[in-house]
């Protein structure tokens, strides 16, 4: 019996720890915005610059800078190829596929960077109607996908984030010059890979949803919710995307915090409403202690003083009874080291945590 407890409370604890991340596509989303933002919002960088040059691929640099869209600071990243040394050949999925698996990432980083890869992969063999280790990705195409999808598992690594959900995602509309020609928006591939999943509309005339973005939302988000799932967020980041948008920001905002069940008994302390308590005691030790008992209907009240010398303290206990509410509140004054001790305790609902319109399951 007693390991059973054991093992239930750990398993609360479990569940009180895990670390989600919330993707806002309410502009679309892409490989290089989702990279931008996770950074922004605390993964570690140097790690990720690091980690990445295990991956043999011609010279690149990675150029992070502070740009503002409309009104929001955001984090874009551009990878830069070195011109002298251009790529020189398409890349296939099966090669792309054997760089990652040889470069020595941990195991979380290299399944989560192949689940993307495999979402692009398959969706691609089926709208050309090739075998999928024929699908290729063109010269400079290949070496920015696999920055931005290695990068974006790596920022997840980082950041140590257990479960990602999504709002539905704005795809665009319109057309797109792309290798093969006039292309409709959303390309053939990313509208594949969004079948059976949430997408948004739009009235923006233009690609907001990549195939790389497309990949990330498809290959490893676990929910969808049109809003923030119940959480508390520890951390925000903002990752710009390359155009500029008329009348919104073109960012991906991501929240990173923690799943609570118990979020109504979340608890605050709010230091800076700390009160300065000033009394001058009739004497160098004072001691007030009060015990009021309140009872509507018939009303009585209780009051006690004890006075002693040196240091100053005071003691309340409050009980009320309010018909069927009941309320306690116990502050503690400490003169001389002054200290607070102040409790809040916030209506709690008994209902478990529902944080998704739609739940995926990867194996």
């Amino acid at each position: 019996m007693q390991g059973s407890l054991t093992k239930i409370c750990r398993n609360e604890r479990e569940i009180l720890t895990m670390r989600i991340l919330y993707l806002d596509c309410f502009s679309g989303i892409s490989g290089d915005m989702t990279l931008g933002a996770l950074v922004d919002a605390g993964a570690d960088r140097a790690y990720i610059e690091e980690e990445l040059t295990k991956i043999k691929l011609e010279p690149y640099d990675l150029v992070w800078k502070r740009v503002v869209k409309r009104g929001i600071s955001a984090m874009k990243l551009d990878v830069i190829l070195d011109p002298e040394h251009p790529p020189k050949h398409h890349r296939h999925y099966s090669e792309i596929v054997k760089v990652i698996q040889s470069a020595g990432f941990n195991e979380r980083v290299t399944a989560l960077s192949l689940a993307i890869f495999a979402k692009i992969g398959v969706a691609e063999a089926k709208i050309h109607d090739i075998p999928i280790d024929k699908v290729h990705f063109h010269e400079v195409g290949a070496i920015d996908s696999i920055v931005d999808i290695v990068g974006v598992a790596l920022a997840i690594d980082s950041l140590q984030i257990e479960r990602i959900i999504a709002s539905p995602v704005p795809l665009g509309s319109g057309t797109i010059h792309i290798d093969h020609g006039i292309y409709p928006v959303p390309a053939p591939a990313t509208l594949e890979m969004m079948r059976g999943l949430p997408i948004a509309s739009t009235n923006y005339n233009l690609e907001m949803t990549t195939p790389t973005g497309a990949g990330i939302i498809s290959g490893i988000v676990d929910e969808f919710s049109k809003s923030l799932p119940p959480m508390i967020v520890d951390t925000i980041g903002y990752g710009a995307g390359a155009r500029d948008l008329p009348n919104q920001p073109n960012v991906l905002r991501v929240v990173v915090g923690k799943v609570d069940p118990y979020i109504g008994k979340w608890q605050v302390t709010h230091e800076y409403l700390a009160h300065e308590h000033t009394h001058t005691p009739a004497s160098d030790d004072h001691h007030h202690h009060h015990a009021d008992d309140h009872a509507h209907g018939d009303h009585h009240h209780h009051h006690a003083d004890d006075h002693a010398h040196g240091d100053h303290h005071h003691h309340h206990e409050d009980d009320h009874a309010h018909g069927d509410h009941h309320h306690h509140h116990e502050d503690d004054h400490a003169h001389g080291d002054h200290s607070h001790n102040d409790h809040h305790s916030h209506h709690s609902h008994p209902e478990p945590h529902v944080g998704s319109d739609q739940t995926r399951t990867h194996p």
